[in-house]
């Protein structure tokens, strides 16, 4: 047996492999080495700075651990997915692949009779999780990343450009060993918008008129003692700076008041 070498682990399984015929199994797994070739590439991992092994509805790929794990998650996180999308597009439903995926690191012993080690088989448990399996059984994506517990301190929860670790979810994962953390992504929902405008102080954009309308008219002091830049063009509002406003028919500028169709 050699040494164990430090390894960055990452797993692929087909979702529901068993179900397929053997056209359909052999297809999908040609599918698989596509999107983990590519997603390997988007993260500028060379042939010689990794390892595949074929577990039939899996595929696992040992990375040298001189490879960042934050350019690995960035591809996961947005390679793959596009990947995927590409290519169940033009597929029937028969032949369209779901995958879950694991990405840990540790400690692997690689020889001529296989691979070895407890680090790579907890990131099989991992792979085979309850709520791993839930979040593709119940979500509307074709794939479900979970990240072990030690790539998630040492990476994730750091915030690396392209990696968000609110995404990240601790889950709770009962294995033959015991129980065990690891963290599950699930993207935020897009439509934020109104929860960010909430709490926002007096005066922030938020509480700026919309574009296409028009603030309330100003009283008469509040015209003779307007000092506002910008100009007004042909009934038209066009290069406004500082705090110029258009008050309906009139607009504030450097000089006064200008009514629509006069000029300053």
């Amino acid at each position: 047996m050699t040494d164990p070498l430090n390894r960055t682990i990452m797993l692929f399984d087909i979702e529901q492999f068993g179900t397929r015929d053997d056209v359909e199994q052999a297809f999908l797994r040609r599918m698989l080495y596509d999107v983990a070739d590519g997603t390997l590439a988007a993260a500028h991992v060379s042939e010689t700075a990794r390892l595949r092994a074929d577990r039939g509805d899996s595929v696992v790929e040992l990375i040298d651990a001189n490879v960042p794990v934050s350019g690995l998650l960035k591809a996961l996180l947005t390679e793959t997915p596009m990947l995927l999308h590409a290519k169940n597009r033009l597929m029937a439903g028969s032949t369209r692949m779901r995958l879950r995926i694991v990405l840990a690191a540790g400690y692997v012993a690689v020889d001529e009779k296989g691979w070895i080690g407890g680090d790579l088989n907890h990131a099989f448990r991992l792979l085979d999780a309850e709520p791993l399996r839930e979040a593709l059984r119940t979500g509307a994506d074709s794939s479900v990343l979970c990240v072990s517990d030690t790539v998630y301190q040492g990476v994730v929860r750091h915030g690396h450009h392209g990696v968000r670790p609110e995404e990240f979810h601790k889950v709770s994962v009962q294995t033959k060993e015991g129980p065990s953390s690891a963290w599950l992504h699930r993207p935020m929902p897009r439509d934020t918008q109104s929860s960010d405008m909430t709490n926002r102080p007096e005066g922030d954009a938020a509480s700026a008129p919309a574009a296409g309308t028009r603030a309330t008219p100003p009283s008469p002091a509040d015209l003779s003692n307007a000092s506002f830049g910008g100009s007004y063009v042909a009934g038209d509002q066009h290069g406004v700076s500082g705090n110029g406003t258009v008050y309906g028919d009139v607009h504030l500028g450097g000089g006064g008041a200008a009514r629509r169709g006069e000029r300053e």
